[in-house]
This record gives structure tokens, sequence and C-alpha cells, in this order.
């Protein structure tokens, strides 16, 4: 059977990557949705939320704009 999640159980293998470098940034999840809205993403702050915490799957579309205002590679999004 076909399990789509991380091993550690989680829907996305970035989420603590994302919330590692917004709070570096100091971005509220408000202001990096903001920003992501700024860029063309439509992404709400609830969804930031659910990304950060492993609740939600992210696109590769959504992996391309976050990687762009975070100012962080794909591979280090990916590899956490």
């Amino acid at each position: 059977m076909f399990i789509n999640k991380a091993a550690n159980g989680l829907n996305n293998l970035c989420g603590a990557a994302i919330s590692k470098k917004r709070k570096e940034l100091g971005f509220s999840q408000r202001e990096l949705a903001d920003k992501l809205q700024l860029h063309g993403l439509d992404i709400d702050k609830n969804a930031i939320q659910r990304i950060e915490a492993g609740k939600r799957f992210v696109t590769d579309i959504e992996i391309v704009y976050l990687s762009k205002v975070l100012d962080i590679s794909y591979e280090t999004l990916l590899n956490n």
C-alpha cells in the first residue's frame, strides 16, 4: 500500500525549514503569506501555519515561491 507521507508521518518535508527561515528573517506567518501574495501566490496565514506544522501538502509551485521569498534553495527546503 502506498503511503503519501514523509518518514516522520508529516505531509511535507519542508515545513520545519520554512518555519526556521521565516523566524530568522523576523516574519510572522501573516507577513510571509502577504509577501507570497505580492509575488503572485494565492496563500493565506492558515495555509502557512498548516505547512509549518506538517499538516498540509506543498506543491512544487509553492516550493518555487517559498524559495524565492525566503531566499533559500530548493535543496535546503527539501533536505531538512
